[in-house]
């Protein structure tokens, strides 16, 4: 039988990289998926490559507000009835020395990174500690940090590396109060990883040293362990881990998946 089969999951972010990576595969695990993005046609168009049009939901969602966070949960429960996983992906950031961020960049970035994955957390705690009340089911909460929140000097500016920390004390806090509800909380910490967004931020970053971006990536490599950077498909193998049965006794971690970057 698939880990997840017939789970209620909730993705964040879900229409691009990471995020998209991590609801394919929860969909193919037999979760039934809500793929939630700022973009509606990028979460109606994953909700197609997942092959679960008959089974999945694409919502539209600003998770840097409230409002919209709560609309979100209530959506997934109105159609499914009751929510298992969410997996709080959704983040913003951008390349910049961090003496040239500005209180915009800070507000923007720790409007999603910070604020949304905490009230996502709270909203889908909500939902889950009533049903847990009404039949001790189990809930999982994902939260997506980064390396970034552990020191790592290659971060993408220092508002984004604060956002992420805060992810990972949050982390860490839920656990402790949400237990006693049989909600495990658990965050990720990728390293590099090759997606949309990093390849936009890639660009900036081999300007600023003038280098091409293939360079620059070669030289990332070099400093990887393990020798290579993640594809999201190597954070969505850990995601459908931390959701599975194999997880239920996990809560409170935040793991590094970095091929050996930065000590845990």
């Amino acid at each position: 039988m698939p880990l997840l089969q017939d789970k209620i999951v909730l993705v964040t972010g879900a229409g691009a990289g990471i995020g998209r990576a991590i609801t394919l595969a929860f969909a193919h695990e037999g979760a039934r998926i809500a793929a939630a993005d700022i973009d509606p046609a990028a979460a109606s168009r994953v909700i197609l490559d997942a092959d679960a049009g008959n089974t999945g939901i694409a919502i539209e969602a600003d998770c840097g507000d409230v409002g919209s966070i709560n609309a979100m949960i209530e959506k997934v429960v109105g159609e499914f009835g009751r929510l298992d996983v969410i997996v709080n992906n959704a983040g913003v950031t951008r390349y910049s020395y961090i003496m040239d961020l500005t209180e915009a960049d800070w507000d923007r970035i720790h409007r999603v990174n910070a604020k949304g994955v905490f009230f996502c957390l709270q909203s889908a705690a909500r939902q889950m500690i009533q049903q847990f009340e009404a039949d001790g089911s189990n809930g999982r909460i994902l939260n997506m940090a980064s390396i970034s929140g552990r020191g790592y000097p290659g971060a993408s500016n220092a508002a984004y590396a604060a956002s992420k920390g805060a992810v990972i004390a949050l982390t860490k806090m839920a656990a402790q109060q949400l237990g006693r509800y049989n909600i495990n909380v658990n965050a990720i910490c990728p390293g590099v990883t090759r997606t949309e967004l990093g390849d936009r931020n890639a660009v900036g970053r081999a300007a600023a040293r003038g280098i091409t971006v293939e360079e620059m990536r070669a030289e990332q490599e070099r400093t990887i362990p393990i020798g290579r950077a993640n594809t999201p498909d190597d954070i969505a193998a850990m995601a459908v881990f931390l959701a599975s049965a194999g997880a239920r006794n996990i809560t409170g971690q935040s793991y590094n998946v970095d091929g050996g970057l930065v000590p845990s």
